[in-house]
């Protein structure tokens, strides 16, 4: 694209221009109960000489798992739902496993057997090291105030002294309580008005925090008709709440197109689009009800789908890591224009390159994220386990994939102090596609819109000792020189860096890891590099974070 040796961008960093802090929660997960193998074949497989064993709520918890999430680090994981949430009665999840009811499973269809429940999840939470996000349907506060005294209370009645007899007499001190889920959509067991949701929901949080004052409590949001929405929920609860809720899906579809690497790495930019409008409608919306109480958005559901024609043989888990092999049989490839009737999720589907450089770039915009009055506090992706997750696990092990390296390379060594970079890059302008969202053909929506081939991230660590740069190149097959500048400061940078990169060494943008490949995408440290005359070449299809001492 550019002579051999050229500088075709500039990134200029002003670390004295402080944006604001990036939260930790923005690393969160999501584990979602009868859902694909999160729990069942995830982290939870009694029986496996993988799990645990003894007497118990760790029984049964898988112990690879566990060390994959013990040596990622975990903040905030959110359970059991999801739709899940919506029909659960968490009492049904408690006591001897025996004896627990099974049920009718109304969200994902089948049975739930409700051998995990409350007590093994928050037995996980301790083992990894997570902090708890209980989600409760929002549709019964007497079922709501209970789960919150089962958890926390400290005192002697009947719910704390049950938490007792099941394994745990001091109280867990859950935090982080959802207020519902999704229940604008008629897909959900209580589906409700925006009115009649913002005044449920109220209440529900009121008499939770009469257990427990340090509750933080998140309200349901909503990716359209926002405002006819936000508004009630802001009238009713801003007062209460935390968080407002915002839940978005990008798509791929690879796995019948053969390659839509350029679709799949635009998409951040119609993520930061979404949240920056839906931040700033919750921050217009707030003032105006004389909200003095500080909000945040909790991205609490996203991830990308990976698409495939519904008439295809279902998807089943392959041993490896991946899918079973199937017989497709010819399916016409499909443009962006094509109307694409027919498509489901495959769940089993493992995340490639191309999706690695998409969790990237949405960190990215939440990092931007970081001085807005109603900034991104919380992000739970999904799923953490298995279902297009973090972590695959099969009977026979378990592997970080992709994404996995994508949390390594941010949650444990980018600052948490977002600052200013100011990017001149080359660019493509191309119909970006919204998300999984589609026309009344069935196509899916775009916009047109330039797309940098150089996205920036800049943050300080909290002693502002060290400099973290970020730098995604999102080309498929050209490496970008830049000259790195500090803005508005007559020092350069200094001329060492030390780097580590995700991808530069990966010449398939839809490489995947597998148990028996485990390594084939994964963050390389390249050490101490020069950056000779203030310039680095960025490999394509890559991240790479520049690491600058600047004490």
């Amino acid at each position: 694209m550019t002579q051999e040796g050229s500088v075709v961008a500039t990134i200029a960093v002003d670390r004295h221009a402080e944006i604001g802090h990036i939260d930790p929660n923005i690393y969160g997960h999501f584990l979602e109960s009868n859902f694909f193998g999160n729990i069942d074949g995830g982290v939870f497989d009694e029986g496996s000489p993988l799990a645990l064993d003894g007497p118990g709520a760790r029984t049964g918890l898988r112990r690879d798992v566990i060390q994959l999430c013990r040596d990622l680090g975990m903040s905030v994981v959110r359970w059991p739902g999801g739709n899940f949430t919506s029909p659960y009665h968490w009492e049904d999840g408690i006591g001897p496993r025996d004896r627990r009811p099974r049920r009718l499973e109304l969200a994902w269809g089948g049975e739930e057997s409700n051998r995990f429940g409350t007590d093994e999840f928050l037995a996980w939470c301790e083992e990894v090291g997570a902090e708890a996000y209980l989600a409760h349907s929002c549709r019964d506060v007497d079922e709501a105030v209970r789960w919150v005294e089962y958890t926390n209370h400290s005192g002697d009645t009947d719910y704390a002294r049950r938490r007792a007899a099941n394994g745990h007499p001091e109280p867990y001190g859950v935090r982080y309580w959802g207020l519902g889920n999704e229940v604008y959509g008629p897909w959900q067991y209580g589906y409700r008005s925006a009115q009649a949701y913002a005044e449920a929901a109220r209440e529900h949080g009121r008499f939770m925090r009469r257990v427990d004052p340090s509750l933080k409590l998140v309200a349901v949001g909503i990716p359209w008709q926002q405002e006819e929405w936000t508004r009630p929920v802001i009238e009713q609860t801003a007062d209460l709440v935390d968080y407002i809720s915002l839940h978005l899906y990008a798509a791929s579809t690879h796995l019948f197109t053969g390659d839509d690497y350029e679709a799949v790495v635009a998409q951040p930019l119609y993520f930061e689009q979404q949240i920056q409008d839906y931040a700033h409608l919750v921050t217009s919306l707030a003032r105006r009800n004389g909200t003095e109480r500080p909000l945040g958005l909790a991205l609490d559901e996203w991830n990308i789908r990976h698409l495939e024609p519904a008439a295809w043989p279902e998807p089943q888990p392959a041993d490896d890591g991946g899918v079973v092999a199937r017989d497709t049989d010819a399916v016409d490839h499909a443009s962006e224009g094509s109307a694409v009737h027919s498509l489901r999720v495959n769940r089993w589907s493992p995340r490639t390159l191309a999706d690695a450089l998409f969790y990237a770039g949405v960190f990215h915009a939440i990092h931007r994220t970081a001085g807005l009055a109603v900034p991104v506090t919380m992000a739970n992706t999904v799923n953490l386990v298995n279902a297009n997750g973090v972590i695959v696990a099969r009977p026979g092990g378990a592997v970080g994939a992709t994404s996995y390296h994508v949390w390594d390379l941010y949650q444990n060594h980018m600052g948490s102090i977002a600052v200013a970079a100011r990017v001149e890059t080359p660019a493509q302008t191309t119909a970006i596609r919204q998300g999984d969202n589609r026309d009344g053909a069935g196509g899916f929506v775009t916009r047109p819109g330039t797309v940098p081939y150089l996205d920036v991230s800049a943050t300080l660590t909290s002693d502002r000792r060290s400099l973290r740069l970020a730098v995604i190149n999102r080309h498929r097959s050209s490496t970008l020189r830049a000259r790195i500048v500090q803005d508005g400061s007559r020092s350069p940078l200094p001329r060492f860096a030390a780097v580590r990169d995700l991808g530069a060494d990966v010449t398939d943008v839809l490489a995947v890891n597998t148990l028996s490949a485990p390594n084939r995408v994964k963050v390389r440290d390249r050490g101490e590099v020069e950056l000779a005359d203030g310039t680095y070449d960025f490999p394509p299809h890559s991240v790479t974070l520049l690491t600058f001492n600047v004490t």
